[in-house]
């Protein structure tokens, strides 16, 4: 993702209800829904950040430097505790750090071409580490929910196009359930979402034409979704907290909304009966979907009441409201760099 007004990266916290924004000037931290600043570090304190994961709504924050004025190393991942105001854990790795994930008892770290997973948050101790296929992306996620029955975490196979899933809750340190593999597509993958539960994951390549839902139990194809017959970069997927539905930004600058549960809901290719398209009249179309400013990459998740928002590397914000009749409409517009803390005027 190109910056933007500072911005480095956006990521949201494991409920979709806040989300973080990396800046060359520091880092900011967001409730969504409604859209308030919680927390803002400045540059002095952490430096410029190029990633962030937060923990749930908690105090502790992962964070990753980056840009122009890193305050720390790209190959060491530091935890913040909010409460505490100081660094409270630190870990340095071989090579630079290419993402964070965060759950109430794990820490995975995704590098060029390993994983590893650690116990947290104390004590920080190495459970369980994988080779992995050239992950330049740090494309790696994992369930959030403690109490799910599976602890699913998924990251790009040796073979290309390939998802390898692990479940984590036999782990104890250097023992793990052999992985599995899923071919999900033909192409490098570029995109990878888990459902809250841990039961469905949703891949993409860097083709981005193709959405595939998968069973993580049964390893099996669910529904086959399509963004579109051209070509893009995928930025960003996320299931609705029941599963029900999906959607997806990329660098077009469209959100695609899918129906999983009723997948009737979703449009078919008019063209289908006809054969002039091939196979893309098989595949399942948007139920609905929505384009933010041009070209501008963003990420998207599920907000309350059937609404999805939209946060842009550009600084804005986005909310739009659809129906099962495909009927999309924006409910709110913001530029979330301008929200800031009262007390700090």
């Amino acid at each position: 993702m190109a910056s933007h007004r500072g911005v480095l990266s956006l990521r949201f916290n494991q409920d979709q209800g806040c989300f973080t924004c990396c800046m060359e000037s520091g880092l900011r931290i967001y409730n969504v829904d409604p859209l308030v600043e919680k927390a803002h570090f400045d540059l002095e304190l952490m430096g410029s950040v190029a990633i962030c994961e937060m923990l749930h709504r908690t105090n502790l924050l992962a964070i990753v430097a980056g840009g122009s004025h890193p305050k720390f190393a790209d190959n060491t991942v530091l935890i913040y505790d909010d409460h505490a105001k100081k660094f409270v854990l630190e870990i340095t790795f071989t090579t630079p750090v290419k993402a964070v994930r965060l759950r109430r008892d794990k820490l995975v770290v995704a590098l060029l071409r390993e994983v590893h997973v650690f116990s947290f948050p104390t004590p920080a101790q190495r459970l369980y580490t994988v080779e992995t296929r050239e992950n330049s992306l740090g494309l790696c996620e994992i369930s959030p929910i403690v109490s799910a029955e599976r602890q699913l975490l998924a990251f790009p196979g040796h073979k290309i196009g390939s998802v390898q899933l692990v479940d984590l809750s036999n782990t104890e340190a250097g023992i793990s359930s052999a992985p599995l593999t899923i071919n999900a597509h033909l192409g490098e993958l570029a995109c990878l979402a888990i459902n809250q539960q841990g039961t469905l994951i949703a891949t993409a390549s860097c083709k981005g034409t193709l959405l595939r839902v998968w069973d993580t139990l049964r390893r099996n194809l669910v529904v086959e979704l399509r963004r579109g017959s051209d070509p893009a970069t995928l930025y960003c997927i996320n299931f609705s907290r029941d599963s029900e539905f999906l959607c997806c930004s990329s660098d077009k600058g469209t959100i695609h909304i899918f129906a999983l549960k009723k997948t009737h809901l979703n449009r078919r290719s008019t063209f289908s009966k006809m054969g002039i398209l091939g196979n893309y009249g098989e595949s399942q179309w948007a139920l609905a979907n929505f384009t933010v400013p041009p070209e501008c990459a963003c990420i998207c998740a599920f907000g309350l009441r059937s609404s999805v928002i939209a946060i842009c590397l550009d600084g804005t914000f986005h909310k739009y409201v659809f129906n099962d009749d495909g009927n999309c409409n924006r409910e709110a517009f913001d530029v979330y760099l301008d929200v800031c803390d009262d007390h700090e005027f």
